[in-house]
């Protein structure tokens, strides 16, 4: 059996004060997890009640485990605490089912 893709859920309300060094941040934590090997996607939401959802996928514990330990991304999420959120959570899972499907265009 191969390695299981690896799921994190990253639930979070920014600080407002924090808005412009938070967003320089994101940007740079963005670009560099995308670099990252295994590295397969991410989305992220906004709701109406402020709370943000990041959804990030790696292809296995490996490449997520790299990502996890990267210095300038623990350098973040101390940020991330002492600065840029009022509250957040995290849930990190395996993958144990995928099914995709799409409408055939006509």
């Amino acid at each position: 059996m191969t390695d299981s893709r690896i799921i994190t859920i990253f639930r979070s309300r920014l600080r407002d004060e924090y808005a412009d060094e938070y967003s320089l941040t994101a940007d740079r934590m963005v670009a560099l997890a995308e670099s990252m090997p295994g590295f397969i996607d991410r989305k992220s939401f906004s709701a109406a009640d402020g709370e943000r959802v990041t959804v990030v996928t790696f292809a296995d514990a490996a490449s997520h485990q790299a990502w996890r330990d990267h210095p300038e991304h623990q350098a973040a999420q101390r940020a991330g605490i002492d600065r840029f959120y009022s509250d957040y959570s995290i849930q990190v899972g395996v993958e144990t089912y995928s099914h995709i499907w799409s409408k055939p265009i006509i």
